[in-house]
């Protein structure tokens, strides 16, 4: 059976996560895995002013888009906005 993500070079950013499958619309891509962080830093995920977490699982290579296919919800889950093709980046709007 194939992963359904992996971490490759991106031409985005430094190292990306992509589709090591096709990813049907509203799949669980993974839960964010981390630790409580206070101050900003490399893979830290704000989830309001003062709380963030430094991912600390492959999710924490998501590069951003204007045009993302995934988002990441209060759950902490990372959820297919779209169809994802195999090989396809997987990207998340940070500014949303």
């Amino acid at each position: 059976m194939k992963k359904q993500v992996y971490v490759d070079d991106s031409p985005i950013h430094g190292k990306g996560l992509f589709a090591g499958c096709d990813i049907p619309k509203g799949t669980v891509i993974g839960v964010v895995k981390g630790v409580a962080a206070k101050k900003d830093g490399p893979y830290v995920l704000w989830l309001n002013e003062n709380e963030g977490i430094r991912v600390r699982c492959n999710l924490r290579f998501i590069n951003h888009s204007k045009r993302p296919n995934a988002a990441y919800y209060d759950t902490l889950e990372v959820i297919a906005l779209r169809d994802i093709r195999q090989g396809e980046e997987i990207t998340h709007d940070y500014e949303q």
